[in-house]
């Protein structure tokens, strides 16, 4: 073959293989991503109103720790941080109260390469897709409502039952329980297991409905247990007997009252929401040689 010819050849041999290049690149572009994803977990959040590029909360929240919300100016403050931020918000406006609260706490201790672990967790709940969204890389939800094992990103959610799961001691730097335990969640149990799956020096958030005075709530039940709505004395008495498991609040309890901001329709009852941080002690100190 005559070497102009041969030449010709190979210029239109390379023509198509960049034309195929293209065409393949393109396609991949346009491709939408595998549904467990986090490309496709940030796309399902951007459409519900995250932003692509969401930031960290400010420091709102940490007056809220170890105590009621107390107003309904709070429960809309925390909301407009979280627009703020570019973070999804929850579709009932005073549970991004202890959402923030949850989240502020969890950025502040742990680092994105650490596990976080969300008790009570329905893919409907927003705390662990923030978390995603913010660069955390290894987190877990567990709730009764979810059947085989599913992963989302870096969420995996599993069936489990929060007050005895299979997962091993130590094995998380933050655990949150947000508006769970007064489902008929036995309290003791769930302090006893949170004390063993954290690290030394790890946050369990707790939230969950309180009022300063008893509210009835004697035949109502919701989500398969009874409806409780717990005081100051209940709250005062987890932090008793969660001590001896080495849990200890991060700060002084203030159950103070004011609004009753949250109204559940279904019941007709009002009350608010109290938050309860706690922390595992940190190991002991190695003594010197």
């Amino acid at each position: 073959m005559p070497t102009t010819e041969r030449r010709s050849l190979l210029t239109r041999a390379r023509g198509v293989a960049r034309r195929a290049a293209r065409t393949v690149r393109t396609r991949l572009r346009g491709k939408p991503p595998a549904p467990d994803s986090l490309a496709a977990l940030r796309r399902r959040l951007i459409a519900e109103g995250a932003s692509p590029n969401p930031s960290r909360p400010g420091d709102a929240w940490r007056p809220w720790v170890n105590r009621a919300l107390r107003t309904s100016a709070e429960a809309d403050a925390a909301l407009a941080e979280l627009r703020r931020c570019g973070l999804p918000a929850h579709n009932d406006r005073p549970k991004n109260w202890d959402l923030l609260v949850a989240i502020g706490s969890i950025l502040a201790t742990t680092r994105p390469t650490d596990p976080v672990l969300e008790m009570g967790a329905p893919r409907y709940a927003r705390l662990l897709p923030c978390l995603a969204l913010l660069g955390y890389r290894d987190l877990r939800g567990i709730d009764l409502t979810h059947g085989a094992p599913l992963r989302t990103g870096p969420i995996l959610y599993e069936q489990m039952d929060l007050t005895a799961t299979t997962f091993p001691d130590a094995s998380f730097g933050a655990i949150a329980c947000l508006s769970v335990v007064e489902h008929g969640v036995g309290v003791d149990a769930y302090l006893r297991e949170a004390a063993r799956l954290l690290r030394p020096g790890g946050l369990l958030v707790t939230s969950t409905d309180f009022w300063c005075e008893p509210v009835p709530t004697e035949g109502l039940e919701a989500y398969g247990g009874p409806v409780r709505i717990f005081g100051p004395a209940d709250i005062a008495g987890w932090v008793e007997r969660a001590a001896p498991l080495g849990l200890r609040p991060v700060r002084d309890l203030d159950l103070a009252c004011d609004e009753r901001v949250v109204t559940w329709a279904r019941f007709g009852l009002q009350y608010t929401f109290v938050t309860l941080v706690l922390q595992r002690e940190p190991a002991p100190a190695a003594s010197p040689a």
